[in-house]
């Protein structure tokens, strides 16, 4: 019908409030077809109807896009917000996105971006590291320790592999009491050991308060009141608080962000050839919002 290069202006808006992430991915697909952008910063907070993008420009140039962008936005602000809501909970400890077992590799990447936006302070996963311009963040695995046989052994080795600029974290749940093993650790590796890392399984009662306190107590009577208590395994806000007063120093969190339900974008068209504009039930023409900033 000749309208596909119809001018028009569209806004993407938020359906549910949240921390916005994902604009840089989602703009960048519009960049050099001719139309002009503006939106909120990655890591906004918004709510129930913010506009976060607004584009004019001929709709030929930026219609297709449309599914895309709305869905980097959605799945970038869910682990978004999902992170920034652990961070709170976390009351200061720091928190790193171990999200990335839980997701399809192809997009792994994204939901750490995604959690360090949220204020994660780091991520497990290569690229999502480096994307932020981290280094990746994580832990010795069971594997080691498994085929090692012994932890003390399998930490030993680890100093002796991992580069100077690593942190030394050791898992101690793997064969025998998690405060002995933790002590057997402290004591063979001293002031090279940051942190020990508990990751205890469900089936004998995951990271408890009451373990970690246990653990901190017995580090500090045996001198080692600078090492760290790093835990993992199922952590979500609702236990964040408990594990930090008992002594935690850092939290991975992964299922938790991993698992957030997207935060629902729209996209609708505000105006058509400069007149206002709008399906039913929306209001017709430019919404005003004065935070957008121009990207090009």
């Amino acid at each position: 019908m000749g309208l596909a290069d119809t001018e028009v202006t569209a806004e993407i808006f938020s359906n549910h409030s949240g921390v916005l992430a994902g604009v840089d991915e989602a703009v960048s697909l519009l960049r050099g077809q001719g139309v002009s952008v503006e939106a909120l910063e990655e890591g906004s907070n918004v709510s129930a109807k913010t506009v976060v993008v607004r584009i004019r420009g001929p709709y030929r140039a930026f219609g297709i896009y449309e599914t895309a962008m709305l869905g980097a936005l959605a799945s970038a602000s869910g682990w978004a917000t999902a992170a920034r809501t652990a961070v709170a909970a976390a009351g200061g400890v720091p928190v790193i996105s171990f999200g990335a077992r839980h997701v399809h590799p192809a997009v792994a990447s994204v939901l750490d971006r995604a959690a360090l936006v949220g204020g994660c302070v780091g991520a497990s996963s290569i690229l999502g590291a480096r994307q932020a311009g981290l280094l990746p963040s994580g832990t010795m695995p069971h594997a080691l320790l498994l085929m090692v046989g012994d932890t003390v052994t399998a930490a030993e080795a680890y100093d002796q592999v991992m580069p100077a600029s690593a942190p030394r974290v050791v898992l101690v749940d793997t064969f025998h009491d998690e405060t002995e093993e933790a002590l057997r650790v402290a004591r063979a590796m001293g002031d090279r050991l940051q942190s020990v890392r508990l990751d205890t399984p469900k089936e004998r009662g995951g990271v408890t308060p009451d373990l970690v306190r246990e653990l901190r107590q017995r580090l500090d009577q045996a001198g080692f009141e600078r090492l760290g208590i790093f835990v993992s395994g199922g952590i979500t806000p609702e236990r964040m608080e408990a594990l930090r007063e008992a002594g935690v120093t850092g939290f991975g969190v992964g299922s938790y962000i991993a698992g957030a339900p997207p935060l629902d974008m729209t996209m609708d068209l505000k105006e058509v050839d400069g007149k206002p504009i709008a399906k039913r039930g929306r209001i017709p023409g430019i919404t005003p919002q004065a935070n957008l900033v121009r990207k090009f």
